[in-house]
C-alpha cells in the first residue's frame, strides 16, 4: 500500500516526440519526488523508436514501454494500463510536471468505495504570458483547466487526461479508452477521456467520478497553441469531436457541461474581457464558441464522417 488506506498506484505517462525530452525528464524527476510515492511510472512511448532507446537508457527508475496499441494518446495508456501493478492508474501527460502531494491529493479522494475516478487541476505553463485572445475561460484549448471549474472536491461528468486516475478494477468492468476517439497525427480529435469518464457514470450504478482541485500539475503550453489559428483549428476538432461521442454516448451526456460553460460561463467572460478593454480576448471567446457550436451542428447533421475515415486512415498507416 502507499500509505495507511491507500491503494497503491501505477503512474502512466504517454509521450510521442523527442522534443519533449526535457518535460519528459522533469516530469519523472517530479514523480520521484512525490510525498507518496508510487508502485511504479510507466513511460509508453508512442510508436517512436528513438525516443525508445532513449528513454530506456537514460530513466532507469521508469520502466519504459512500447505502444503496442494503435497511435495515439488513447492506445499508449491502454498499454500502460494493461501491464499496471496498481489498483489505481494515474495518467499524467509527457509535458506535465505534477507538484510534490499531487499523487497524494489525488488518492485522499479515493476514501469511498464509490469513487471510481480522480482528476485534478492542469495550470498552464505559457512560453511568455499568456495570449490576449485567450482568456482564462479558454485554457481548455491549451490543454488546461479553465475559469469556471468547481474551487472545491466535487463529483463532475469528466476529468482531464494530463492530470486524471482510475481505479484499474474499472477497466475490467467497462473497457479501456476508445482508441477511435483520440488525436492521431495531425487529426485533432479529443475527448476520449471524456468518453471514458460518461461511460463510467452509464455503466456502474453509483459510480463517482471526481475532481480534486488541490492535486496540481503545471502544464506546458508550447509557442504554436499560443497563435490565434490554433484556436480556430482546436474549436473546430471540439465541435467534430463533442458530435461523434454524442452519437456514442448520447447527446444529452455529451453536451450536459458544455451547456452550463457556454450560457454562464463564456458570457460572464466576454463581459469582463470588454470592460477590461481587451477586445481580442472578448472576440476569442465568441470566435470559440462559434466555431465548436457550428461544427457540432454540421457534426449532429452528418458532415463529420470525412473526418472519422481520415483518423482510421491514419492509424491504419
Amino acid at each position: 500500500m502507499s500509505g495507511p488506506g491507500r491503494p497503491d498506484v501505477s503512474v502512466v505517462v504517454a509521450a510521442h516526440t523527442l522534443d519533449r525530452w526535457p518535460d519528459i525528464v522533469a516530469g519523472a524527476q517530479a514523480l520521484a519526488r512525490q510525498t507518496v510515492a508510487p508502485l511504479e511510472v510507466l513511460l509508453v512511448v508512442d510508436h517512436n523508436d528513438a525516443l525508445l532507446a532513449r528513454a530506456r537508457d537514460e530513466l532507469p527508475a521508469v520502466r519504459v514501454l512500447a505502444n503496442r496499441r494503435l497511435p495515439g494518446a488513447s492506445g499508449a495508456r491502454n498499454t500502460g494500463i494493461a501491464e499496471a501493478k496498481g489498483a489505481v492508474v494515474a495518467f499524467l501527460d509527457d509535458d506535465a510536471r505534477p507538484e510534490p502531494d499531487w499523487l497524494e491529493r489525488l488518492l485522499a479522494a479515493y476514501d469511498d468505495p464509490a469513487v471510481r475516478a480522480v482528476g485534478g487541476v492542469a495550470r498552464p505553463v505559457w512560453p511568455d504570458r499568456r495570449p490576449a485572445h485567450l482568456p482564462p475561460e479558454l485554457d481548455w484549448l491549451v490543454g488546461c483547466s479553465y475559469l469556471g471549474q468547481p474551487t472545491v472536491r466535487t463529483d463532475v461528468r469528466n476529468l482531464w487526461g494530463c492530470n486524471m486516475s482510475v481505479r484499474t478494477e474499472v477497466f475490467a468492468e467497462i473497457g479501456d479508452f476508445d482508441e477511435q476517439v483520440g488525436r492521431v497525427g495531425l487529426i485533432p480529435l479529443g475527448n476520449e477521456e471524456t468518453e471514458l469518464c460518461i461511460r463510467i457514470g452509464q455503466r456502474i450504478p453509483g459510480a463517482r467520478v471526481v475532481y480534486e482541485p488541490s492535486a496540481v500539475v503545471h502544464h506546458r503550453v508550447t509557442e504554436a497553441r499560443c497563435e490565434w489559428a490554433y484556436l480556430v483549428s482546436r474549436s473546430h476538432a471540439e465541435g467534430v469531436s463533442k458530435a461523434a461521442m454524442s452519437r456514442v454516448v448520447g447527446q444529452g451526456d455529451a453536451t450536459s457541461e458544455e451547456r452550463r460553460y457556454a450560457t454562464r460561463v463564456l458570457p460572464r467572460g466576454v463581459v469582463r474581457e470588454l470592460a477590461r478593454g481587451n477586445l481580442r480576448g472578448a472576440a476569442g471567446i465568441v470566435t470559440c464558441l462559434a466555431v465548436t457550436a457550428w461544427w457540432y451542428a454540421r457534426g449532429r447533421l452528418g458532415h463529420a464522417s470525412h473526418i472519422g475515415a481520415a483518423g482510421s486512415q491514419a492509424r491504419a498507416s
